[in-house]
């Protein structure tokens, strides 16, 4: 669902023509310091986070890829969702789904943003972004590249700064979480969930089986330990311990032994299923600081040049 009208000014060609920077990287004209177009690979909470902090600093032609079937478990505060609904919303920012580029573009107009389903990826081929965001957090690189835009940031482990992008943001929670790295790797992955009130593994819901993922639990819910939060192909989900269900994959979506089903909260706070997590808004903030840092580049070689 897209909004009823489009501003004259924002027609297809406008917004989604090549930037010069594309067009030759050597060059410095007016065009090269313009709002950057950003394409952010996932739409899940991390990501979402990144879209929510660049579009609240004004940025606001960004576009988002997801699954056909998103994996994802914080929906509510996920754009993800949009694929399901039309529209969402994640505190206060708006997205909507988008097929083709002229959806893209009336949803930049509606100051929306695009989330455009796997099957739907072709419409994108000749986007032209000046920065490209990997958020799907799948701990290796899925096919990012170096040549993908002028600005290439990665989230989390799996990507070496100068061979699949140009920044990499660390994800892991700690003393250097959030930090943006101009060279190396990211902490490698754990395997362990962050602490939150004293739990980490036992926090976290995980698929014992493959199958399809049923519960008839929402977001939000109260949980004592032991509860029972679903099932997949006949062997049961419960919950180690107690909260608030913070997040819980769609149910009837299929799944994999291993895979995270969704997360227990132990603080029991309900406005925390709504809200951008700490971890998830200090690696947003990074994201913005690594695009602003590359723009003011530019700009400085802009002014020094005209």
């Amino acid at each position: 669902m897209l909004c009823e009208e489009a501003r004259p000014e924002m027609t297809r060609s406008a917004t989604l023509r090549p930037t010069s920077t594309q067009a030759g990287r050597g060059s410095a004209r007016a065009e090269d310091v313009s709002p950057p177009v950003v394409l952010i690979k996932g739409a899940g909470e991390m990501a979402s986070a990144a879209a929510w902090r660049l579009s609240m600093a004004k940025i606001k032609r960004i576009c988002m890829t997801e699954l056909d079937a998103p994996l994802c478990v914080r929906r509510t505060v996920s754009f993800s969702t949009a694929l399901e609904t039309g529209k969402t919303k994640v505190e206060s920012v708006e997205a909507c789904v988008a097929r083709d580029r002229d959806e893209i573009a009336r949803a930049w107009s509606c100051g929306q943003i695009p989330v455009v389903a796997q099957m739907n990826w072709g419409a994108l081929s000749d986007l032209a972004p000046t920065v490209v965001v990997d958020a799907v957090l799948a701990k290796r690189n899925t096919g990012t590249r170096l040549s993908d835009a002028p600005l290439v940031i990665a989230l989390g482990p799996g990507f070496v700064v100068g061979r699949d992008c140009h920044v990499v943001i660390e994800t892991n929670r700690g003393h250097d979480l959030g930090r943006i790295l101009v060279e190396g790797s990211a902490q490698p992955n754990t395997g362990i969930p962050g602490d939150i009130a004293g739990h980490t593994a036992a926090r976290v819901l995980r698929s014992a089986a493959d199958g399809v993922f049923v519960s008839e639990r929402s977001i939000g819910d109260r949980l004592e330990a032991g509860d029972l939060v679903g099932s997949v192909g006949g062997t049961p989900v419960t919950a180690a311990v107690g909260g608030i269900l913070r997040g819980l994959i769609r149910p009837g979506t299929h799944v994999t032994r291993g895979l995270k089903l969704g997360d227990i909260d132990p603080r029991a706070k309900p406005d925390y299923c709504h809200t951008i997590s700490d971890k998830a808004r200090a690696i947003a903030g990074s994201v913005l600081e690594a695009i602003l840092r590359h723009h003011a580049l530019r700009c400085t070689f802009q002014g020094n040049h005209s």
